[in-house]
């Protein structure tokens, strides 16, 4: 249970970090003269740095173990974190998006130590509250950094363009302190830390190679990919489209676009339970029928989030899709541990 917490933290603080700056864009693109354009290919420099890093994460895990592999990640990101308040141009705004989105790999080792931790009965129960509860930082962000600038300006006077840059620091000393936590008190398996495959006896280009050759792998990314890659997407733009659209003030804005990451305290855990659920009746078909039918259900409402002009309809439909979306991501690890137990965390990095 301690690695349990540990992962779960360590994840929180890293999507704090990662998705601290779309809450501010409406002051960040002015004080940067961002286009439209330049704030999309940050959020997609965000989450391609995730993308990227949790292919390294895999073999990482593999290599030297959850514990290791997750600290040294949250520290070589940290810097990022600490640079955001430094960049002057829309290209060092990218970049430092795309090495913070780096952080997100650490999804890759909250689950692999998840899945070496618990037993099968309820590894997709605990794959998805730890997920799920990581994933709030992404809306417990929208809440922080306004309050963080707003805080910042009246206690000192701070301009709201010199306010923004001090707010940086808050996510930053948070996903350090995480760090040094997992160092210190983790454990990487049950009997003890992490051996280099003392038990398998296999090598890690024979992991991966095997890994990719798995077309159910294959299918379970793309299935995770339009899950998790749309929360991702809406983490990124959520406040900025209810505060342009509605009018609505930046906190006002921040509060609301909180409520879909917020969601992940019990979408993602119910997903990991209705998994392990139904499979106790229907075994792995209904494991896969049930991720089947939530996933569906939130592309649906996607939509129709997409067509509602009503700030009171957009907020619930917003609140429901997130749900949908956010289960069908644990559902989708309710399934991963099964592909193979020998190469899972290539699976759906």
């Amino acid at each position: 249970m301690r690695a349990f917490h540990l992962s779960l933290l360590s994840f929180f603080a890293c999507f704090v970090s990662t998705f601290a700056a779309p809450p501010l864009l409406p002051i960040i693109r002015d004080n940067l003269n961002l286009t439209a354009a330049e704030i999309g290919y940050a959020g997609i420099a965000s989450v391609t740095g995730a993308i990227v890093a949790r292919i390294a994460m895999g073999a990482a895990c593999d290599t030297v173990g959850p514990r290791l592999a997750s600290a040294s990640l949250i520290l070589i990101t940290a810097p990022a974190v600490f640079f955001t308040p430094t960049v002057s141009s829309p290209v060092s705004f990218v970049l430092v998006r795309f090495l913070t989105g780096c952080s997100l790999a650490t999804f890759v080792s909250t689950q692999y130590w998840m899945s070496s931790m618990f037993s099968s009965p309820v590894v997709g129960t605990a794959n998805g509250v730890a997920a799920g509860w990581g994933n709030l930082g992404g809306g417990a962000t929208q809440l922080v950094m306004p309050f963080a600038v707003t805080l910042i300006r009246r206690s000192t006077g701070a301009a709201k363009f010199t306010a923004w840059r001090i707010a940086f620091y808050v996510p930053g000393l948070f996903q350090m302190m995480t760090a040094f936590a997992v160092l210190i008190f983790g454990q990487d398996l049950p009997d003890g830390n992490f051996r280099r495959l003392e038990n398998s006896g296999d090598e890690i280009p024979q992991i991966l190679f095997h890994g990719v050759r798995n077309y159910r792998g294959w299918i379970l990314a793309l299935t995770y990919g339009y899950c998790f890659g749309v929360e991702l997407t809406m983490d990124n733009v959520i406040a900025e489209y209810f505060y342009d659209r509605f009018n609505l003030e930046l906190q006002t804005a921040g509060m609301i676009a909180a409520s879909f990451g917020l969601a992940n305290l019990i979408s993602r855990p119910v997903g990991g339970r209705l998994s392990d659920e139904v499979a106790k009746r229907f075994g792995m078909r209904g494991r896969l029928w049930t991720l089947w039918l939530v996933q569906t259900l939130g592309g649906v409402l996607c939509v129709i989030l997409g067509r509602v002009n009503s700030l009171g309809g957009s907020i619930v439909v917003m609140i429901l899709f997130s749900f949908f979306c956010q289960a069908a991501c644990g559902l989708t690890f309710g399934v991963v541990p099964f592909v193979s137990r020998r190469w899972k965390i290539y699976c759906t990095c």
